[in-house]
């Protein structure tokens, strides 16, 4: 942990989605060194509390909260949960998702659509939704210390083949973000909103996609390796995003360090996009 006079976010109360792995989890526990207590929300709640010992282990503080980020009334009780466990709510991640189906248009089955658009689109609406009205009770107007972050992704700027899905519902992510971001601040709400566009991390959800993916019959590569290098290649800084490099990302929009911005992209990405 950092040392306390360092702490940033010390007596912040933060809730993060899909924090049980991946970036939520990077996330977590880059906002608790800086000394914000978190609600670790996530489905895998073996995996939630891991996270919140290794928080603990370190001296933060965190609790876990199961969470269906689809479900209206999980996350009005998971606002709440912060509110009774830490006394407020001040920061807000959503970063809960699901990769695409990896099919073409005219291939992608509605279900799969509905799905994918549920979990990466819907939940951030929700997110937001009851997000603003707890973080708005606890913010100031003067310091926008409210601070709402939306994981989107390079693909809610880029298209990519067989990704529809994801790639609309991470669009729609950075569009709802500026719409929030003006919101909170035409109503003096002291809440900043903010999205995040990693490129291709490193991550269990990226792994297992490429998996999925060589193991179409229609797929150009058969080997997973085969096309880790290729995604390390599409991006010129030479490597994957590792998950700090994201959770890094989230503690400076939940910080006084980007105090001026709101509505803004921070992509972070390795070069992926400048091409």
């Amino acid at each position: 942990m950092a040392q306390q006079d360092k702490q940033e976010l010390a007596g912040k109360v933060a809730l993060v989605t899909g924090a049980a792995r991946g970036l939520g989890a990077a996330a977590a526990e880059g906002l608790a060194r800086e000394g914000a207590s978190i609600l670790v929300t996530d489905m895998r709640a073996d995996e939630g509390q891991a996270v919140v010992d290794r928080i603990a282990g370190a001296g933060g503080k965190a609790a876990f909260f199961p969470l269906d980020v689809t479900q209206e009334d999980q996350w009005e009780a998971a606002v709440a949960k912060a509110e009774e466990l830490f006394g407020a709510l001040h920061i807000l991640v959503n970063n809960a998702g699901v990769a695409p189906a990896g099919e073409y248009i005219e291939n992608l089955a509605f279900e799969d659509w509905k799905r994918v658009t549920a979990i990466d689109l819907d939940s951030v609406f929700l997110g937001c939704k009851h997000g603003i009205r707890t973080i708005k009770k606890y913010s100031s107007p003067k310091a926008n210390d409210g601070a709402i972050i939306n994981i989107s992704s390079v693909m809610g700027i880029v298209g990519f083949p067989r990704n529809a899905d994801y790639n609309a519902s991470k669009g729609g992510v950075r569009i709802m973000t500026k719409v929030a971001a003006l919101e909170c601040a035409e109503l003096g709400y002291g809440i900043r909103v903010n999205s995040i566009h990693p490129g291709f991390i490193d991550t269990a959800l990226v792994r297992d996609a490429v998996e999925e993916g060589t193991k179409r019959p229609d797929a150009v590569l058969q080997s997973a390796n085969e096309m880790i290098d290729m995604l390390v290649m599409a991006h010129p800084i030479g490597r994957l995003g590792e998950t700090r490099d994201i959770g890094d990302a989230v503690v400076f929009l939940a910080s006084p360090r980007s105090g001026f911005m709101t509505g803004s992209e921070l992509v972070v990405d390795g070069g992926y996009t400048a091409r």
